[in-house]
């Protein structure tokens, strides 16, 4: 089994129960879709597992050290950089939000080049379907950019662009 394969089975059988806020489809179509969207740029099987277990850590019971007991250090090192690092008892969410952007400041190109295909992934969905919400995102999503430069080109240029539209369709 591939460790894409293998990343696959277990972020389906963590995020099991799970559903999309908006559709109601099963959560794992969200790591489906990051993993996707990193393939169209790199073809690096543990970034590719990276995306898919992006969100195991922070939305189930699954530790840092479970994924490297499994996946080993490459791909825990990814996931620990995507996982995002504040608790509700750090502050209001634009406090948490930038304890966050500057853990992700912190992370390796890889994983900016996952974070970008979840940027990109999550704010379709918020355009889409959270037209309450897509402000505060949108403004946080620009915050985010400024520190994922060292991402994949086309990717970073694709979230930028949403960004951008976004507040240009505003005007």
């Amino acid at each position: 089994m591939t460790v894409v394969n293998k990343a696959l089975a277990y972020a389906t059988d963590a995020h099991k129960g799970q559903v999309r806020k908006y559709t109601g489809e099963p959560y794992i179509v969200h790591p489906i879709e990051v993993m996707e969207t990193v393939s169209r740029v790199m073809d690096d099987p543990e970034v590719k597992a990276a995306a898919l277990l992006h969100d195991v850590v922070e939305d189930t019971p699954v530790s840092i050290k479970d994924i490297e007991d499994v996946f080993g250090p490459r791909v825990a090192a990814l996931v620990s950089d995507l996982t995002d690092v504040s608790k509700p008892e750090d502050g209001n969410r634009a406090t948490r939000k930038e304890l966050d952007r500057q853990h992700t400041a912190k992370a390796s190109p890889d994983a900016k080049t996952v974070k970008l295909a979840d940027l990109i992934s999550n704010g379709k969905s918020i355009i889409k379907d959270d037209p309450n919400f897509v402000k505060v995102f949108m403004k946080e999503k620009a915050a985010l950019l400024e520190v994922l430069t060292e991402g994949d080109a086309i990717l970073f240029k694709e979230a930028s662009d949403m960004v951008a539209s976004y507040f240009n369709n505003r005007s």
